[in-house]
């Protein structure tokens, strides 16, 4: 046993509530720019399922990251072909 006094109460595993590190969101880790934790939250506010796991945010957030990203490339395309510089609305659909 350590005898180099109290700890904090809630330093959680930190000597003395030393300094804190930053946070970490699930969307770094996974490498997304979509917010997992906020299609978490939907996911479960939604009454989609009584339990949501852990990995289908992620997945799901993967893959409205990936459709999203293949529409603004064709849009993008299609505003090239007619000289454009912003993408509207007719562009996409």
């Amino acid at each position: 046993m350590e005898s180099t006094g109290k700890v904090k109460k809630g330093a959680a595993g930190r000597k003395a509530g030393g300094p804190r590190k930053k946070a970490v969101t699930r969307s770094v880790k996974a490498g997304l720019q979509f917010p997992v934790g906020r299609i978490g939250r939907f996911l479960k506010k939604g009454r989609y399922a009584q339990r949501v796991g852990s990995g289908a945010p992620v997945y799901l957030a993967a893959v409205l990251e990936y459709l999203a990203a293949e529409v603004l490339e064709l849009a993008g395309n299609a505003a090239r072909d007619n000289k454009k510089n912003r993408i509207i609305r007719d562009m996409c659909c």
